[in-house]
Formats: C-alpha cells, sequence, structure tokens
C-alpha cells in the first residue's frame, strides 16, 4: 500500500510536468491548466464587465497562477511520495523536534525544501533509493524556475510584434493613403511586409496560445481593433492595377485567412468567415474593428 500511496505522488508530478512541457515547448491545441486557467480568468473578467485596467491584470496574473499551481502540484506530489516512508526512512538532526510532527507535514516540508534547493539538513532521506529520488525534486525545482523565467521572455516579444503590428495599421488608417500612392511599388512592398507580420503573429498564437489572453491597452495598440484595417488594405490590393500589388494583396488576404483560422480554431469556435472572425476577436476584447 505505501507504494502505491508513492506511486500516486509520482504520477501527480509528472502530470505537472507533462502540463509544463506541452505549455512551453510543445503547445499542442489541446487546453492545459495554462490554457484553463487563463480562459477561466479572462472570460470571468469580461463576464464581470471589468475595466481596461482590470481586464489587463488578466494575462500576467493568469502565469503567475500557474506556475504557482505547477509549484504546487509537484510540491504535493513528492510530499505524497515521502509521506508513507515517513519518519522512519528519514532521519533528523539532533535537537530537531521535526520528528514529533505528523508525517504529513514533516513530508510537505521536505518537499517545499528540496523543491526550493535550500538544503536544511534537518531532515534527510537515509534509505538508499530514496537519496537517489530526492535530489531530482531539485533538479524539477530548478528547471521549474527557468521554464518561468523562459515563460515569460517568450512570451512578451510575441505581446510586441502583436502590438507593434497593430500600431503599424492604426497609422496607415491615420494616414489614409490615396489610390495613387497605393497602387505603386510602395503599396506592393507595404502590403509584402504586413503579410510577414501577419505570418509572424500567427505563429506567435500557435506557438503562445497564452498570449491571446493580454489586453492590448489603447485601440491603437490593439490588433483586435486594427485587423479589420489590415483586411481592407488586402481587398485594395486584390483589386489594384499593377500585378505585383495584386500579388502582394493575395499574399496579405491568405496571411489573414490563416490567422483567422488559427483564433477560430483555438479561441472563438465562430465556423464563420475571417470577417465574422474578427469581428469576434475585437468584440472578445471590446473593441469595436478599425476600418476604412
Amino acid at each position: 500500500m505505501e507504494w502505491l500511496v508513492s506511486l500516486a505522488g509520482a504520477g501527480l508530478v509528472m502530470a505537472a510536468l507533462r502540463d509544463l512541457f506541452h505549455t512551453l515547448w510543445h503547445p499542442t491545441r489541446h487546453a492545459g491548466l495554462s490554457r484553463l486557467v487563463m480562459s477561466a480568468l479572462w472570460r470571468l473578467a469580461r463576464h464581470l464587465r471589468a475595466r481596461g485596467r482590470v481586464v489587463g491584470l488578466v494575462g500576467p496574473l493568469s502565469m503567475v497562477t500557474v506556475v504557482g499551481l505547477w509549484a504546487g502540484t509537484i510540491i504535493l506530489g513528492w510530499a505524497i511520495v515521502y509521506w508513507p516512508h515517513m519518519p522512519g526512512a528519514f532521519t533528523f538532526a539532533p535537537g530537531s523536534s521535526a520528528a514529533q510532527q505528523p508525517a504529513l507535514l514533516d513530508s510537505l516540508y521536505m518537499s517545499l525544501v528540496t523543491l526550493a534547493t535550500l538544503g536544511l539538513g534537518d531532515i534527510s532521506p537515509a534509505e538508499s533509493w530514496l537519496r537517489l529520488v530526492s535530489p531530482l525534486e531539485a533538479l524539477i525545482g530548478f528547471a521549474l524556475l527557468t521554464a518561468a523565467v523562459s515563460w515569460v521572455l517568450a512570451i512578451y516579444p510575441a505581446l510586441a510584434r502583436r502590438r507593434v503590428l497593430a500600431i503599424r495599421l492604426a497609422h496607415l488608417h491615420r494616414s489614409a493613403p490615396t489610390v495613387d500612392q497605393f497602387d505603386c511599388t510602395m503599396g506592393a512592398t507595404l502590403l509584402e511586409s504586413l503579410a510577414t507580420d501577419v505570418a509572424r503573429v500567427r505563429i506567435d498564437f500557435t506557438q503562445y496560445a497564452e498570449a491571446y489572453y493580454f489586453h492590448d491597452g489603447e485601440d491603437h495598440s490593439s490588433l483586435a481593433a486594427t485587423i479589420g484595417y489590415a483586411a481592407d488594405l488586402a481587398h485594395r490590393g486584390q483589386a489594384a492595377r499593377r500585378p505585383d500589388v495584386r500579388l502582394t494583396g493575395d499574399l496579405l488576404a491568405s496571411a489573414l485567412d490563416d490567422l483567422a483560422a488559427i483564433l477560430d480554431e483555438r479561441f472563438l469556435h465562430t465556423g464563420g468567415t475571417p470577417t465574422q472572425v474578427f469581428a469576434a476577436y475585437a468584440a472578445d476584447h471590446g473593441r469595436g474593428p478599425t476600418r476604412s
């Protein structure tokens, strides 16, 4: 029975590590812990009609919550591994009162200290298999810290790329290029660069799906508000006289179709056209679409 309990704890640890792996290094379309937490907090904030500042905290708070859940699950799992063997399979420092504490409390303490790589030494494993297994928890603790830092360093550049594209589109909308200004070599270059930026954002939504649940601040920096204007530019390019402008208009339209497909498949589930998907995207982020 003791080994069954320990195996249950090991299973809990593996479940947390699997979720961490699929969130950071091998994202899939299936919602893991991070996606569930972020989507739940996002829906709650939208349901409560929270103000922009509150909605803007959903992404960062969700990341903190997810990392805390990963750490808590790993600590609990290792504590369950230790629990059936506490105190007989451990040694206690002379004068320590830990041996008089409940076995579960000592197990949680041992797990927390080991995961944090503190190495206080007042409780240490005595049996040979525990002396081999216990350092693995310290390695997992180091990996968890590294993963949390890597997650932050990956998410925020993706948000920056999305907001830069939104600001570009906002500037273009304000400048209102004429037909003659648009139907030229510069127009083709512009559409090609926009198609590249849209493709990058599409990859970001695939690789870092959690970025969807970050609010973008003002309308001019919100892709949800400005992406409709990109679709208008693509249509203008497709209707241009110059073949190079028509080609790049087709490229931008194709990139926007791919982006709409990812948004609908992973977040919105409207089953509609790209125009309907972008409208739903704007509504989900509390925006009105920007159009010509």
